[in-house]
């Protein structure tokens, strides 16, 4: 195991409580992209969630009928979810694994793969096709394939609303430099992170022969206002998430969103890409 790798498993061990808690905190995201997946997603279909954390989306999907099996490469993530599953009577398939690998670590095919998390933190292009690859062959002809990003700007997104005076930490000017040259950044942040310039993220997927089917900001335009839009009453929130989903698939508001979706249709008689 690399280095990085071995870094960021370390960071989600101890964290993985507050991973679960994330969309607890930016709940947005997590209702957005549930709307774009259902689209694809149906009861009884049979969903790989790689790299999925603590399983909100797994045990969302198993909640709805499916038959769903959760990969990850922190103990602690596949502990919590092993126990929320069973605090809400969910069945749900758990592997310990990293997302380079789980090719080995699996052996049937599925209607839908989700490859979220990996691409926040493999640092290498290598890695990062080798993960699709690897996600791609687990694939069912016909089959869905949602690929989550870190946008570019999010590190602007987290300073302005969160953290001003980051601006002003000298260790921080790199990922400004890049955000400056219009370039992605991968490197150390809340652990080792990979973030993507929007511009970079459809022609990476589209060496894989995959049918584009959506790509858009999982929280919408919502990301720099969120916590002022949880003040409000559920017909304000809902009317912004509606019109959040109605902006999210074009580019022009990308910049709103702290992370981006892909979600492609597998051809039939795909070719693996190899760099």
């Amino acid at each position: 195991m690399k280095d990085d790798i071995r870094e960021v498993k370390a960071y989600y061990d101890a964290n993985s409580v507050r991973e679960w808690e994330r969309f607890d905190r930016h709940p947005y995201e997590f209702e957005l992209t549930k709307r774009k997946l259902n689209r694809c997603i149906r009861p009884g279909d049979n969903v790989l969630d790689i790299g999925g954390g603590p399983g909100r989306y797994s045990l969302y999907f198993a909640e709805r009928g499916c038959k769903v099996t959760l990969l990850d490469l922190s103990d602690s993530n596949i502990a919590l979810a092993e126990e929320k599953a069973r605090e809400s009577c969910l069945s749900i398939k758990t592997i310990v694994g990293n997302a380079l690998e789980a090719h080995k670590l699996l052996d049937e095919t599925y209607d839908h793969v989700l490859l979220m998390g990996p691409m926040y933190h493999l640092l290498d292009e290598a890695d990062r096709i080798s993960a699709v690859n690897s996600a791609l062959s687990l694939l069912k002809t016909g089959g869905t394939l949602a690929v989550s990003f870190i946008n570019m700007f999010a590190g602007v997104i987290f300073y302005m609303t969160r953290q001003p005076e980051g601006l002003l930490i000298p260790e921080e000017q790199v990922y400004i430099d890049k955000v400056l040259s219009g370039g992605s950044f991968s490197g150390d942040a809340f652990t080792k992170a990979y973030f993507a310039n929007q511009n970079s993220i459809l022609p990476f997927m589209e060496q894989f022969h995959l049918r584009k089917l959506h790509l858009f900001g999982q929280e919408g335009i919502l990301s720099p206002c969120s916590y002022t839009i949880m003040q409000q009453t559920e017909e304000v929130q809902k009317a912004w998430l509606d019109l959040a989903e109605k902006l999210s698939e074009k580019p022009e508001y990308f910049s709103y969103a702290e992370h981006l979706m892909y979600i492609g249709r597998k051809y039939e008689g795909i070719d693996i890409y190899e760099p």
